[in-house]
């Protein structure tokens, strides 16, 4: 199964390019793939037979007992079968219904392969969670198909309703999931349904949101609304998705989940109050349509309403039959669409008031059709007959769900009629219809699906022997399938029904008042389009109260919620030891005191440069505090980090203003001070919480041992970050690494990775030029120039270089590593830049940041290569023992590669804010000719 899987997988991936080489006709060989999956689906059927089961399971995600847990029993070998065999003669019509040349086709073969595959995927996972994974990529894909028209809106609207509804229903669902998996103590189906289920309250819930999601993939009322606005999809994705797969994806959950949750109190309920109304609402509804699509669509929402109550009625008997009508209808009603799809594509319409002596000009297709349509309205010896026949006699004992069920099959006779009187019949006063050739390509897929219904007709009986371990599950019962079950009371209520369809389609004129008269008050287009009117006028309104375009007001509603939610939650649990040590040492306390004081002030500077050193001060208080801990390493990184945030900060406020306002401020700054007071007591709160609340011992105990035993190292912070949980670091290196381009792509307005700014070549002969160590070209002016900065820049610059490299190689042993290396190699290139502006800055580091971040990240995976080279497992350290002359036996970790990336990303993080916000900045304002376009000056030839 998985290899089926991923043939689908592959043959998506190659689709494009097969179209872009042989144009439609590239759907001939990717039809392999979901032929393939039918023919395994054959090959395993004398296991199905026997009532056993083909079992696939791979370990996915350990840490979440999450596996690829595939199983095949007989309600999945069926839609296997459905799923394989349709898809693979729906992608054999589409090679012929799209004209050579025709736009998106490469798109639409290949989403139409990926959707087969994740329908394969969903009804093979034995798993709920990996069931839900593949739901979620069906509504994915069937949103890119329904929408393969993009230039109409009407696409766009259709697909963008059927994903609302669908994604809705699939996170419902999602939740119940959570729900049964939780109190069965898993997710894998088999083990839930062979266990007893415990009793609750949980699971009726469980099963409302699960059969929420169920009903909304298959348009059951109320969310019908999506499947007829989606037959603005391609025909051929209408006779996929709509007939035969994704819709079906809804029932077959409810035939899964059956056997176990039917007893559950409020299935059978839902399950038959939602079924009946769709299928009556359903039938009229198509009574009214004069688009054969149209027509076909709310037959199918009908239909599905009919599966849904047998299926889900939870009984030997109305097992059997819901299978029976689970495969008719999949063939008989894909065959119509595709028929209709032949109309449209060889007549240019299909408007049944426009079709008139089609039958005559195309008798071959008005056969298939024929066929089709009377296994639809259940007449012999066709298997729609069978299966109807099972429905009615599933259900004598309970005579009102019968009474509907009789009165849904005459509406379904009647649209029957109606359809195949529109489509081919000769009406007087309506010209004769001309029909171009139908190619052979496209009328075999329907010509088989149709025959296919006429032939398992009288193969009803050896097709309930292979379906009948289905209705095994739901306890034993007679129930079997046949041609002709004999005189009984479903053959009498199945007579009528087929009288009440034949009337109701004679008496159509006098009717046609009467359905136009009887709808519902509010459809669903118009419900739905109301819902989400409201929703957008609700979101309107609510962004307008709150979004006021004010920061302060923005943070303070955040911390407010903070101190009034989980404060108030805090002080009535007191979840904090009784006895409190607020310090160790009197030096703690008066960095307490330092950190409070600026805090408090910050708040009150109005200076902007103020309030940022000020909060630079609670940044070095709380470095200090690290050092009096015991922490030097934490505390060095603090006080890099510390250092080159003031740096940025100094870049942004240059562009500015002093002040942060002018109106008096007096009454906000208590305020604010009153808030910051206030979430500073709950977060410590909140931590002495967190630190009592332990029950076991901290994973972090064996830390010391592990970094010396595996990870080669004596620093426990760096080992830690390079090694232990390398995997978070690596994340977080690719965060950097995104952040640094996205704040570049707000800045520039070329290529960051482009040349640098030089400096202008000096004027002096050739003969008399020679180097210089501090020239005097382009640099600051005057009057912001400071030789002095300059020389000792120059002079403490390669030093602090050095430094840093010794605290990258240091850091596996002694404080220090990448990350600290890289901000003082990035601090030194800041006061390069602050010595000399962007030319400088230019001299200093003459390559791109791009290209040092790119850098540091390749160094860092290729790090994670050599480790599951060695080791089997990605970043795990490998010792390499070296002896070296005048040396001696030294060794060297692979973490320390991994070390150099971080140590090359942040360098490349601080060169792209130092280009991004400053040297880029200072070029806009030399161009624009602003109040500081003198920063730069050309003197040419002037040398010091």
């Amino acid at each position: 199964m998985l290899v089926l899987l991923i043939l689908h997988l592959v043959a998506a991936l190659l689709a494009p390019l097969l179209v872009r080489w042989w144009g439609p006709r590239a759907c001939y060989p990717l039809a392999l793939a979901p032929a393939a999956a039918f023919g395994w689906a054959v090959a395993h059927t004398p296991t199905v037979r026997d009532g056993g089961a083909v079992v696939e399971t791979y370990r996915w995600i350990g840490q979440l007992r999450l596996d690829l847990a595939l199983r095949v029993t007989t309600l999945s070998w069926l839609m296997l079968l459905l799923v394989g065999g349709v898809g693979a003669l729906v992608l054999v019509y589409s090679a012929r219904y799209f004209h050579p040349g025709s736009a998106g086709v490469a798109r639409f073969a290949a989403v139409l392969v990926a959707f087969a595959g994740a329908m394969l995927g969903l009804v093979v996972a034995d798993d709920l969670l990996l069931l839900y994974v593949f739901w979620e990529l069906t509504t994915v894909f069937s949103y890119l198909l329904i929408g393969h028209s993009t230039e109409r809106r009407s696409s766009r609207w259709a697909a963008a309703q059927a994903l609302t509804v669908t994604t809705l229903g699939g996170l419902a669902m999602l939740v119940g999931f959570l729900l049964l998996g939780r109190h069965a103590g898993g997710y894998r189906w088999s083990a839930i349904a062979a266990a007893p289920l415990p009793g609750g309250g949980y699971l009726a819930a469980a099963v409302l949101l699960i059969l929420a999601g169920a009903l909304a993939k298959s348009a059951v009322v109320p969310f019908s609304s999506w499947l007829p606005v989606a037959m603005a999809a391609p025909t051929p994705v209408s006779a996929y998705l709509h007939a035969a797969a994704m819709v079906k994806a809804g029932v077959y959950l409810v035939g899964l989940l059956a056997p176990v949750l039917a007893i559950a109190g409020p299935w059978r309920p839902v399950t038959v109050v939602a079924g009946l109304v769709t299928l009556v609402a359903g039938g009229w509804a198509a009574l009214r349509q004069t688009d054969l699509k149209l027509l076909l669509a709310y037959g199918t929402v009908s239909q599905l309403g009919l599966l849904t109550v047998v299926i889900g009625a939870g009984t030997p008997k109305a097992a059997l039959a819901g299978t029976a009508m689970l495969l008719a209808h999949a063939l008989f009603k894909a065959a119509l669409f595709l028929v209709v799809g032949l109309l449209d594509h060889c007549a240019g319409t299909r408007d049944l008031r426009e079709l008139s002596g089609v039958g005559r000009t195309a008798p071959l297709l008005a056969v298939v059709a024929g066929l089709a349509a009377a296994s639809m309205a259940g007449l012999p010896p066709l298997f729609g007959f069978v299966a109807k026949e099972a429905v009615l006699a599933a259900f004598t004992d309970r005579p009102l769900v019968l009474a509907v069920l009789v009165g849904g099959t005459a509406l379904t006779v009647a649209y029957s009629i109606r359809f195949l009187w529109g489509a081919f019949a000769t009406r007087p006063g309506t010209p004769a219809t001309e029909l171009a050739a139908a190619p052979a390509a496209m009328l075999a897929p329907p010509a088989l699906l149709a025959a296919a219904g006429l032939a398992f007709g009288p193969a009803a009986g050896w097709l309930g022997g292979l379906l009948h371990p289905y209705a095994e599950l739901f306890g034993p019962g007679e129930a079997h399938l046949a041609l002709w079950p004999g005189p009984n009371l479903a053959l009498g209520l199945s007579a009528v029904a087929v009288a009440a369809g034949v009337a109701l389609h004679l008496v159509r004129g006098p009717l046609a008042p009467a359905l136009a008269r009887l709808h519902v008050p509010v459809g669903g287009n118009q419900g739905y389009e109301w819902v989400t009117h409201r929703f957008d006028r609700f979101a309107i309104e609510v962004t307008g109260a709150t979004q006021r375009g004010s920061l302060p007001q923005y943070l303070g509603a955040i911390l407010l919620a903070l101190v009034l939610l989980p404060g108030a939650a805090m002080l009535t649990a007191r979840p904090w030891r009784e006895r409190i040590a607020l310090w160790d040492t009197p030096a703690q306390l008066v960095v307490c005191l330092v950190i409070a004081v600026a805090a408090v002030f910050a708040v009150g500077a109005r200076r902007r440069l103020t309030a940022m050193l000020l909060v630079g001060v609670t940044g070095y208080g709380t470095a200090m505090m690290f050092v009096l801990y015991g922490a030097p390493d934490l505390a060095l990184t603090q006080f890099l980090v510390e250092t080159a945030t003031i740096v940025l900060f100094v870049l942004v406020l240059r562009r500015l203003p002093d002040r942060f306002s002018a109106r008096p401020l007096r009454r906000s700054r208590w305020l604010r001070r009153g808030i910051g007071v206030a979430a500073g007591v709950v977060m410590a709160g909140l931590a002495l919480a967190a630190a009592g609340a332990r029950r076991t011992p901290s994973i972090s105990l064996a830390f010391p041992d592990l970094a010396v035993a595996q990870g080669y190292g004596r620093n426990v912070v760096n080992v830690t970050l390079v090694d232990i949980r390398a995997w978070d670091t690596m994340g977080e290196l690719s965060v950097l690494v995104v952040a640094a381009t996205g704040v570049a792509s707000l800045i520039f307005e070329r290529s960051r990775t482009g040349p640098r700014p030089r400096r202008p070549a000096p004027s002096a002969p050739r003969r008399d030029r020679r180097p210089v160590w501090l020239r005097g070209g382009a640099t600051l002016r005057e009057r912001r120039r400071s030789i002095v900065f300059e020389v000792v820049t120059r002079l403490i610059f390669h030093t602090v270089l050095l430094f840093s490299l010794f605290l990258l190689f240091s850091g596996h042993n002694a404080p220090g590593g990448g990350f600290a290396g890289g901000l003082v190699a990035g601090l030194a290139l800041a006061v390069r830049y602050l010595a000399g502006g962007r030319y400088e800055l230019a001299e200093a580091a003459p390559v791109g940041a791009g290209t040092v971040l790119g850098a540091g990240l390749a160094v860092s995976v290729g790090t994670g290569a050599i480790g599951l080279l060695r080791t089997g497992s990605v970043l795990e350290s490998v010792k390499v023992d070296l002896w070296l002359p005048a040396v001696g036996h030294c060794y060297l970790v692979t973490s320390l590669f991994f070390d150099v990336g971080v140590y090359l990303i942040v360098v490349g993080l601080v060169l792209d804010i130092l280009r991004s916000l400053g040297a880029e900045v200072d070029r806009h304002v030399e161009a624009s000719g602003g109040p500081e376009a003198g920063l730069a000056v050309h003197r040419e030839g002037d040398r010091t």
